[in-house]
């Protein structure tokens, strides 16, 4: 029998308010929610937040949902750039915005008992020479991982295709420059394993397993990084899920679909019963997470 615990990300449930959105996952079976700090879903910047963590906190333990904070919204610190300003950003005061959000996250993440918390490093900026950026990586992260360290609570960056830290090697660096701190970990997408990985998403995740702290997974297809609902990529999801099971990581793993929120709740629906279905069949040594069988278990989508 699988130990591996599901979630749904926030970010692809952004129509729907929050409570609402942790009742229907709760509802549909899943162990918890990968939740996305954003103006409709636990603002971080609005009045009140310790308040609003507790009630937050307090819906997840009557639902029985583990949580794990995510910090991908795409416009929380400026309305005019997308994941803007990152932590790479040349503007000391515009990098310390974003500093401050992920200690923020670390300290709602605390409250909230989340097995960690998620971030990524930014795209480089335009005509910025990347041994800089590099440099400013470190510098903007060390107050997080001093917030981490403090709270016991991991920090999972996440390789981000097109950004400085946009791969598992770029991962590794980013580590190996800061000294492999203990709180830093490795929040790896199944999906970007696919997307340009040297190797096959299983061999990604066995790999990667002693820094896991965090996973997102949706269906990708190589090299174009678009996050398709199950069965409408190239992922053969049985050995990726044999090869998770087997690295003994506990946390959540959480479907990551931003950008099928109009039909979040449909989406929701079917991605429990095909994960369910693909773990059984790792657990039993099959193979078919993907094609004619993943579309019997995932029908099409509905229209936005």
């Amino acid at each position: 029998m699988s130990t591996l615990r599901f979630g749904y990300g926030t970010n692809g449930l952004t129509d729907v308010r929050l409570p609402d959105a942790l009742r229907l996952l709760a509802d549909l079976g899943y162990d918890g929610v990968g939740l996305t700090l954003d103006h409709m879903h636990l603002d971080p910047l609005a009045e009140d937040l310790p308040a609003r963590t507790a009630r937050v906190g307090g819906l997840l333990a009557e639902l029985n949902l583990s949580v794990t904070v995510e910090t991908g919204a795409r416009y929380v610190l400026d309305p005019r750039a997308k994941h803007g300003p990152s932590l790479l950003d040349p503007d000391p005061e515009r990098r310390a915005l974003r500093t401050g959000l992920l200690v923020t996250a670390v300290r709602v993440a605390a409250e909230l008992g989340a097995h960690a918390v998620h971030c990524f490093s930014g795209v480089l900026p335009s005509g910025q020479d990347e041994g800089a950026a590099w440099d400013r990586l470190l510098g903007a992260l060390a107050p997080v991982l001093d917030a981490a360290d403090t709270a016991g609570v991991p920090l999972a960056i996440e390789p981000e295709p097109g950004h400085l830290v946009g791969d598992l090697a770029g991962f590794h660096r980013l580590r190996g420059l800061l000294g492999d701190p203990a709180p830093l970990g490795l929040t790896l997408d199944i999906g970007h394993c696919q997307c340009l990985e040297p190797k096959p998403p299983a061999d990604c995740v066995a790999e990667a397993a002693p820094w896991l702290r965090h996973v997102q997974i949706e269906d990708m297809r190589r090299g174009v990084h678009e996050h398709l609902p199950f069965g409408d990529g190239e992922i053969d999801f049985p050995p990726v899920l044999a090869a998770l099971e087997a690295t003994g990581y506990r946390g959540l793993t959480v479907v990551e679909l931003p950008r099928h929120s109009h039909a979040g709740p449909h989406h929701a629906a079917l991605s429990l019963p095909f994960l369910r279905e693909a773990a059984r069949r790792a657990a039993e040594g099959g193979n078919g997470g993907h094609g004619a069988e993943a579309a019997r278990v995932t029908p099409g989508g509905v229209p936005a």
